[in-house]
């Protein structure tokens, strides 16, 4: 198994929070004051996301944070999303206000036009690693040439397995890779129809105790943040809500960090994994404890995975488009608001 790299998420400083990117970010703050003087908001509705590989999201729905800062004039819509993909498909199709990706898939969706929005990160995480069956032979990356390898299109484990090969000299043609949605891509490598699975947690930290399957390749520089992203409609129309559900993300994080035992024991209720298992994830692989405001640290870590995206082929307007993405994706100032 390679060493485990670890790094210490920077502290983000930002100069000047008053000067504020646009226009429409001063409208929204005074929007959002408003409507919390005077208990009316922009919306009746909101539609967000929770999803298992953001514990934060679970704190929130449980806790009923959004529902006690929006009172009764404001119906509060809950999705689960699956993968980063499944959240980027629901944010691009307007079922979803608020959703939670990786920060690569976030990438990938704005580069291909979704108009999505980062407004806070939830973690920075070690939660994608290659992984491989408990009697397999293969041991490295460069054993993965020639194999099947599971994988879910679109996100942090996709672009996981695409840096991973690279360190081994190969690129995604030395493989067959099979797109699976992330559970799926478990199944799979269990019931023997792949060689390995680019996994995410936490169900590949179940995997390893369940199953007894390995991680041959970890690299936390490999996983980008957890992004909290919405769409630019929603920040522009009801820019009050939006700073609801970011200060709620930011008592959740305080809550979580609190208590981390609680937290692990809400993951596995939601996810249906063993308590031990989701100790290790919250504990081990989350990272929760990281600045909330997306700035320079983040992007720093797109720009590294920007050129996977173009030689991926997954970016429709190449080099260009993922430029324009890198320049427009933050939207930092909700979450200064909520870190003030």
């Amino acid at each position: 198994m390679s060493t485990v790299i670890r790094r210490t998420a920077p502290t983000i400083v930002v100069a000047g929070a008053v000067m504020l990117m646009a226009t429409g970010c001063l409208a929204g703050e005074n929007a959002a004051s408003t409507s919390e003087s005077t208990g009316e908001w922009s919306t009746d509705t909101l539609s967000i996301d929770f999803a298992t590989y953001n514990p934060l999201s679970l704190v929130v729905k449980d806790q009923g944070l959004i529902e006690k800062a929006l009172g009764d004039d404001v119906d509060v819509e809950w999705t689960q999303s699956a993968g980063s993909n499944k959240a980027n498909e629901l944010l691009r199709a307007g079922s979803l206000d608020v959703g939670s990706t990786a920060g690569s898939a976030a990438l990938l969706a704005r580069a291909n036009g979704s108009p999505i929005k980062v407004i806070d990160v939830y973690s920075q995480p070690e939660w994608s690693a290659i992984v491989v069956g408990p009697d397999s032979d293969i041991t490295s990356v460069a054993d993965l040439k020639g194999k099947k390898v599971a994988a879910t299109s679109g996100t942090d484990p996709y672009f996981f397995l695409l840096q991973a090969l690279e360190t081994a000299g190969l690129g995604v043609s030395d493989v067959e890779v099979q797109n699976l949605q992330h559970a799926d891509g478990r199944s799979a490598l269990d019931g023997g129809s792949v060689d390995a699975w680019a996994g995410l947690d936490p169900i590949m930290a179940a995997a390893e105790v369940e199953s007894g399957d390995k991680l041959i390749y970890r690299n936390v520089d490999f996983n980008s943040y957890g992004f909290l992203n919405a769409t630019e409609e929603f920040l522009t129309d009801h820019a009050d809500v939006a700073q609801v559900v970011v200060n709620a993300y930011e008592e959740a994080r305080e809550w979580a960090l609190a208590n981390p035992d609680e937290t692990a024991a809400l993951l596995a209720e939601v996810a249906g994994i063993d308590p031990a298992v989701a100790t290790t994830v919250i504990s081990e692989r989350s990272n929760l404890d990281v600045s909330a405001i997306p700035g320079d640290a983040q992007l720093a870590v797109l720009e590294k995975i920007a050129p996977v995206l173009v030689d991926s082929d997954a970016v429709t307007g190449g080099q260009d488009a993922v430029d324009t993405a890198l320049d427009t994706i933050i939207e930092p100032t909700f979450a200064e608001k909520a870190a003030g």
